[in-house]
Parts: structure tokens; sequence; C-alpha cells
């Protein structure tokens, strides 16, 4: 019984000592993060912000809850245009942050991070969340202002983009057609001066003769022209004339022979 008591004794005085120790320790963390903050922000003051920022991640490897360390980090971030970096420590300040003021504070820088983004949607949720911690901050209300303007803007921009990418489309197909249609056209010319040009060669190809169909033929006698006669019928005329000249002299000796007086000789 004696022996279970002494180990019991052992046991709780091992205990204690772990305790004291792990205490002894945060002290110390604690300690450390602090100096390691006022470090920092000395730094800051020189403006030698890079520096300062190495100086408050030390801080919070010591104390990852140290609201202080994480709020001036995020400032030393922003002050060396590191916004998108500098957004989480605000983010991580305003969620463990138990004073209003404080969470107001590191809502507002947010905003003010995102704005450089050029996140306006989210500049104004948080500039809102600023207000809702602190609703007489006149200078938060005011960034609130410009930065919904500024997305109000961004969004009729993106809707006359899309306008501007619809119509160009629209513009587009309208050429397309165009184009489609001219060359329909020019296409249907040009099979219409094809189908003419095959028309005219067949007309020719009908008056072209065959050999062996005119080889077949009688030949057929030249016909005269008008005005022009063969020596054949020239010589067939004259024959002609010339029988017709006789006739008409017979004839007209046959008058005179009948009219003229006969001389008969008298019988004395």
């Amino acid at each position: 019984m004696k022996k279970l008591k002494y180990l019991f004794i052992v046991f709780l005085m091992l205990f204690l000592s772990k305790e004291i120790a792990a205490q002894k320790d945060t002290i110390a963390q604690q300690r450390t993060a602090r100096k390691m903050l006022r470090q920092g922000n000395e730094l800051y003051q020189k403006e030698q912000f890079t520096d300062a920022s190495v100086a408050y991640q030390k801080a919070l490897g010591s104390n990852s809850n140290y609201d202080k360390a994480s709020y001036n980090l995020g400032n030393a971030l922003y002050k060396n245009k590191n916004y998108k970096e500098a957004i989480p420590q605000y983010e991580l300040t305003a969620k463990t942050a138990i004073d209003k003021g404080i969470k107001a504070e590191a809502f507002h820088n947010i905003g003010n991070a995102m704005m450089e983004s050029k996140n306006y949607q989210g500049a104004v949720d948080a500039f809102k969340n600023a207000l809702r911690n602190n609703p007489i901050d006149d200078e938060t209300r005011y960034n609130l202002a410009v930065a919904q303007q500024l997305l109000d803007k961004e969004k009729q921009d993106k809707k006359d983009d899309k306008n501007k990418d619809k119509n160009k489309d629209k513009d587009n197909k309208d050429k397309d057609q165009k184009d489609k249609d001219k060359k329909d056209k020019d296409q249907k010319d040009k099979d219409k001066k094809d189908d003419d040009k095959d028309g005219e060669g067949d007309k020719d190809k009908d008056k072209k003769q065959d050999p062996k169909k005119d080889k077949n033929k009688e030949p057929q006698k030249p016909k005269p022209q008008p005005g022009k006669m063969t020596p054949q019928q020239v010589k067939q005329l004259l024959e002609s004339l010339n029988n017709e000249e006789k006739k008409t002299q017979k004839k007209m000796n046959a008058k005179k022979a009948k009219g003229k007086k006969v001389k008969q000789e008298k019988d004395w």
C-alpha cells in the first residue's frame, strides 16, 4: 500500500514538472514573440518593410495566435505591394480578434488590398464587413463607394465587351454569308457561260457536214447567182436571140413581098 502511494506521488511530481516546464516554454515563446514584434515595428518605422516582415513572421513562429504580429505582417506586406500575401494575414486578424475596432481595421485593410488587386467585388464585401464592426468610419464608407463604382464600371465594360463580341460574330457571319452568296453567284455565272459556250459548239457541230453523208448525195449543180450567167447560158441566149431575129426577118420579108406590086410583063 505504501508502495502504491509512493508511486502515485512520483507520477504526480513528474506531471507537475512537465506542466511547469510547458508553462515556462510558453512564457519564453511569448517573450520571444513580443521581442520580435518590437523589432519588426522598429524596422517598419524605418520603412525596412522586408526585414520587418521577417521579424513579424518569427513572432508568429513563436506564437501563431499573436494578432498584433499577423496584423503588422499584413501591413508590411502591403507596403511592399505584396497585396495578395497581405490579405490572409488581415483575414487571420479579422477572424481571431475580439475587439470590433481591430476587426474593422482588418477588414478595411482587406478592402484596400482587394482594390489594389483589382478585385472590386472582394473590396466591396470587405468594406461592408468593416462598417458592420464600425458603422461610423467615414473613410471606410468612402472607400466602399469608390469600390462599388469601380465594380459597376467593370460589369458594364464586360457587358459591352460581350455585346461587342456578339456583334463581331454577327458581322463575321454576315460577311461569310455574303462571301458565300457571291461565290455561288460567280459559280452560277461561270456555269451559264460554260453552257452557252457548249451550245455554240453544238451549233457549229451541226453546221459541219458528215463527209460520208455528203459522199452518198448526188453532186448539186451550181446555181447561178442573180445578175451572173454561165458561158453556156450566154451561148444559149444568143442562139435563141439569133433564131428569133431570123424568124422576125422572114416575117418582115413576107409582109414586104405581099404588099409590093408585082410587075407583069405586058404582052404587046
